[in-house]
């Protein structure tokens, strides 16, 4: 397969302008080429006044081998090169036998795909899932958001599909993924109703509302594949017998089993400490911070130029860092293009914001976190679980200072660089439910936080005009952006225990929903490395 990278084309350029290009690139006529495969598509926005999509594509061409002849072609020119079609393929090859059903602790997308693919290969695992199926939970979160009334067990971070499920539906990652195993995700999700797209955009996303559907289908093709779901059951406590996993013990029943992921999420903090009795954890460094909005009219001008507004632009977005002079990284996360900033706390008498889009990001403001680096040395003890005692601690003093009932505290930025509470809105409006209180930041943020997001907001503005914009509305307390702890595994991704597997998000090993699944699959195929199928 031959393929062409670096195909630059204007944004309102017709489907038969890629096919052109390529044929002329390839000198080939339309007759000798059998599919054209967008591979990847970015934009480059470098010149305001001619912002061009830039293509990577895959050819099927009758004249592959005369193309790999012309090796003067080939040589000169290295936006042309060769690949090979590479499939995500797994295999089972273990030849140990499972006595019970795999059991999978928690259905976000380390569960869900972790699932699927012991389901596709005769492992029938069953699912345990602490909260409600999505169309539950849905329910309970728009009554929290309106009303304030939070259920600790059917939240932003508890339920089917986990806390990803509530937020912008990035599918971007950095990890490299030589086995493919992005692939295979991306293709699931388009099989269960994602768009075509997220197959080749650079920057893939589907939004919460697509997303929800999109879990509730792979649900249904795991049970049809002899997986089976248990909801509202949480994991309490475990059998284990000469370090061996023999059992696991819900509030309902307890399951024999071998086997079991643990895909808990980083908000799991009830399991983290009945699992600290048993496996190794480590403290881990994570962030906190609070989350920034703008108008997204003013980041679209600033990325786009004149060109802002055209209809085939979607919203744009940005990533930005910073190191501030205390040493600590600065930098914004998980930015959400005409969305919303929302409450996503799991415990009672705590405030923490994420933000989330819909598939079309079409809202007024744009959002994203401001975070700062927190370190173990920051923890008050050397516990492996004084990571979360340190998140509670800003949790609350941000509850305390909103005023209660889940409304947040929130300050204009050039306030909180004068050291006083704002009284008065400017042009924007903060988009958080269930409501907003002003309040002093400084009291719910350590002083450390404080600089970098003082520092890293008006260093921003320097790529980002306007970012420091003194009526720009930040809304605390973001902690949970990723675990603060570890749970230690081995190359074969089990604990301490044998037969437990930490994975995804909450056990340290991934951030996002494409890392977090590609860890499910990669305990899948652990499993399946280890154990025969049971059909």
């Amino acid at each position: 397969m031959i393929r062409i990278q670096q195909i630059k084309l204007p944004i309102d350029h017709k489907e038969k302008d890629l096919k052109q290009k390529v044929l002329s690139i390839l000198k080939l006529n339309e007759e000798q080429v059998d599919e054209i495969i967008i591979h990847r598509r970015s934009i480059d926005a470098r010149k305001k006044d001619s912002i061009m999509y830039v293509y990577t594509v895959d050819v099927l061409t009758q004249k592959e081998k005369w193309i790999s002849r012309n090796q003067k072609c080939i040589s000169r020119n290295n936006q042309i090169f060769f690949v090979k079609p590479y499939k995500y393929q797994v295999k089972a090859t273990g030849t140990k036998t499972l006595k019970n059903r795999p059991v999978i602790v928690g259905s976000g997308p380390t569960g869900l795909f972790c699932a699927l693919i012991l389901a596709e290969n005769g492992y029938n695992p069953i699912i345990i899932e602490r909260g409600k199926r999505v169309e539950d939970r849905i329910k309970d979160i728009d009554k929290f958001w309106l009303e304030g009334v939070l259920d600790e067990e059917s939240n932003v971070q508890f339920g089917e599909g986990g806390a990803g499920t509530f937020s912008d539906g990035k599918l971007n990652t950095l990890i490299k993924d030589k086995n493919r195993r992005g692939r295979k995700i991306l293709e699931e999700f388009v099989e269960a109703g994602a768009p075509d797209e997220i197959l080749y955009l650079n920057k893939p996303h589907v939004g919460t509302d697509v997303l929800r559907n999109v879990i509730i289908n792979i649900r249904k093709k795991i049970i049809s594949l002899n997986g089976t779901f248990r909801f509202q059951e949480k994991v309490t406590d475990l059998g284990v017998k000469d370090s061996k996993l023999v059992r696991l013990i819900t509030e309902k029943d307890f399951l024999d089993t071998d086997v079991a992921v643990f895909a808990i999420g980083h908000s799991s903090r009830d399991t983290f400490a009945m699992l600290c009795n048993y496996v190794y954890m480590q403290q881990k460094p994570f962030a906190i911070g609070v989350r920034i909005e703008h108008h997204q009219k003013m980041i679209d001008e600033v990325q786009y130029g004149s060109m802002a507004g055209n209809y085939k632009l979607k919203a744009a977005d940005y990533k930005l860092t910073y190191k501030a002079k205390n040493g600590r990284p600065v930098y914004t996360f998980c930015m959400c293009p005409g969305g919303m900033v929302t409450a996503s706390s799991s415990e009672q008498g705590g405030i923490t914001t994420n933000g989330m889009s819909f598939y079309a990001r079409d809202l007024e403001n744009a959002n994203s976190a401001i975070l700062v680096a927190v370190r173990p040395e920051d923890f008050p003890t050397r516990h492996p679980l004084a990571g979360i005692q340190y998140q509670r601690k800003w949790e609350r003093k941000a509850f305390d200072i909103g005023g209660g009932d889940f409304k947040a505290p929130v300050q204009l930025f050039e306030d909180l660089v004068n050291n006083r509470v704002s009284t008065t809105y400017g042009d924007i409006y903060p988009t958080y439910r269930p409501g907003t209180t002003f309040g002093d930041l400084r009291k719910c943020l350590p002083k450390y936080v404080i600089e970098g997001i003082i520092e890293g907001v008006n260093a921003f503005s320097n790529k980002i005009n306007g970012f420091n914009r003194k009526d720009a509305v930040l809304t605390g307390v973001e902690t949970r952006s990723s675990s603060p702890l570890r749970i230690v595994r081995n190359e074969d991704m089990e604990s301490s225990i044998k037969g437990l597997y930490p994975c995804g998000e909450g056990a340290g090993y991934a951030g996002g929903i494409m890392s977090s699944a590609i860890d499910g699959l990669k305990a899948a195929e652990a499993i399946m490395k280890e154990y025969e199928p049971l059909v």
